[in-house]
């Protein structure tokens, strides 16, 4: 049972840890993912139901699906001392899942189902002897994650676990029958908590800041490559604006008084400028696969000129809205400051 209080013990390290860890486990970082949770015995093992303790290293390969590389155990005595007082029955499992993610990333519940491979090594112990092994597993199942904040999330799930245990029963005890398939439940909660690498935090003002200054027009070149104003400070949260968004304040990065601001500015200078012709301009991070992050640049783009637009701008100063997905960063996207930064939208001035 010792095996068991130790990861009990990680787990429960790793959850206190939560409330400190620094980045978002669905902004492309790497995370862990402690769970505990019920393993219900098939029949024919002879194994009360038991508790289930997980550790597993995860990583986001796309908005919509993950991978995790797990560490379990799950001890159990046999059911009604079937055999011997003083047995011991002992599972312990290495495995890779997948899990598919349905809806936006944004969301916060997120159903998913799952899939995975990997081995498990049963021991079953009758006074001084001793039968184990390593055996093929598989599990499939299905569970729902909700989302509390940028650093955490909760994942309850259901699953299946198949194995061909040829090691710890059949034929070692009486009683134990003829069986080497076996298909236990797991159900558990778990958290998934991020490890990546955050700022330190800026000190507060003394005051309030000024106004940012408003974009500027370029001047007019000879040369036909237009001028591109960035609207710094303008920048999106990950994943947004999703699908059918139209209030741009929600998907604006912190602080959103700050963007608003900025907006504003570009909307009064491209109203007391009606000569001046811009074309707008959406990007991303490289997280996600370049057809998604090609969507995602462009509903950037259309959100901005909605905001234009509706707040006095005239649609025919804006002369193009297109979005060029993660093809043209601004900073690096290995670092989450740097994905940040390339989450914007540009004003591209055509000419006067």
């Amino acid at each position: 049972m010792m095996k068991h209080k130790a990861l009990s013990a990680l787990i429960a390290v790793a959850m206190l840890g939560g409330g400190i860890t620094s980045a978002y486990a669905q902004d492309g970082n790497w995370y862990i993912a402690p769970r505990v949770g019920a393993n219900f015995s098939d029949s024919n093992r002879k194994t009360d139901t038991s508790l289930y303790t997980g550790l597993g290293i995860g990583w986001w390969v796309s908005p919509n699906f993950a991978v995790d590389a797990e560490y379990a155990i799950n001890n159990a005595d046999f059911k009604n001392n079937s055999f011997r007082a003083g047995h011991e029955w002992e599972s312990v499992s290495l495995g890779v899942t997948g899990r598919w993610f349905f809806g936006d990333q944004g969301s916060a519940w997120r159903p998913y189902v799952l899939g995975g491979l990997g081995a498990v090594r049963h021991a079953a112990y009758s006074g001084t002897i001793q039968h184990n092994g390593w055996d093929p597993m598989a599990t499939v199942g299905g569970g729902i994650e909700y989302n509390f904040n940028e650093r955490m999330a909760l994942r309850g799930e259901i699953a299946a676990r198949y194995d061909h245990d040829n090691n710890s029963l059949r034929g070692q005890f009486p009683g134990a029958g003829d069986h080497n398939h076996y298909v236990d439940g797991i159900v558990s909660v778990g958290l998934t908590i991020a490890m990546g690498s955050q700022p330190a935090p800026e000190p507060a003002p003394a005051a309030a800041p000024p106004p940012p200054p408003p974009p500027e027009a370029a001047p007019e070149e000879p040369a036909a490559t237009p001028v591109v104003i960035d609207l710094r400070g303008v920048n999106f949260k990950f994943d947004r604006p999703r699908s059918n968004e139209t209030d741009i304040t929600g998907s604006l990065q912190e602080p959103t008084a700050d963007s608003i601001a900025i907006l504003d500015q570009a909307v009064d200078v491209l109203s007391r400028n009606p000569n001046v012709r811009v074309e707008l301009d959406g990007h991303t991070d490289s997280v996600g696969t370049e057809a998604y992050n090609q969507k995602l640049s462009e509903r950037r783009a259309q959100i901005v000129y909605d905001y234009l637009t509706s707040h006095g701008v005239s649609s025919s100063q804006i002369t193009g809205v297109k979005g060029f997905g993660e093809s043209n960063p601004i900073d690096t996207n290995d670092t989450k400051e740097g994905r940040a930064r390339n989450r914007r939208t540009e004003l591209a001035v055509d000419g006067q």
